[in-house]
């Protein structure tokens, strides 16, 4: 039974993280994009299974955007993308102990950093016609950051406080 609550639970993270990335498609991709699923990254922090919820959830929902054209990144955002929120869910697990004023800070820093790399190097040659130019990298590392620290520094802070608070929610994430 705990094996299919364990399963049943990463479908249900992966189905949250799909339908919210789009439902938002309009910020989920693009040179400037605040994709909010990606606040589930700190999921990992209540524990270790949620890393698979969320990367297969970012994986549908490139592979989603990739076949209907939402995704400008395409195939290379399926594989890349996918592996920045899969190492940063990692992170956030490691970091899980580490509290300021009750908040998993430190644990939304990979989801942040890691995507605006990752994603900044994606956006950088896909802008470029495959020829890395380190301005238009860091022009878009930091706009990808900007929209993940709004996703994963404050909605994703401000949801493990709700789900430290609501017993039920923890219960369901644990």
């Amino acid at each position: 039974m705990k094996k299919t609550k364990k399963i049943t639970n990463q479908a249900m993270i992966a189905s949250i993280y799909t339908v919210l990335s789009i439902a938002l498609s309009a910020v989920t991709f693009g040179t400037v994009q605040v994709r909010i699923s990606e606040a589930l990254t700190l999921l990992p922090i209540y524990s270790i299974t949620n890393i698979w919820g969320v990367t297969i959830g970012c994986f549908l929902t490139n592979l989603i955007g990739f076949f209907t054209g939402a995704n400008i990144l395409g195939a290379l955002d399926m594989l890349f993308g996918t592996l920045a929120t899969f190492s940063a869910a990692v992170m956030s697990y490691f970091f899980r102990n580490v509290r300021f004023k009750g908040f998993p800070v430190l644990s939304a820093v990979p989801p942040i950093l890691f995507n605006a790399v990752v994603v900044g190097w994606e956006l950088c040659l896909f802008l470029n016609n495959g020829v890395f130019n380190p301005f238009i990298f860091w022009t878009q590392a930091f706009s990808v950051g900007a929209g993940q620290l709004l996703s994963c520094g404050v909605a994703g802070l401000m949801m493990t406080k709700i789900i430290d608070k609501n017993n039920t929610l923890k219960a369901l994430v644990s």
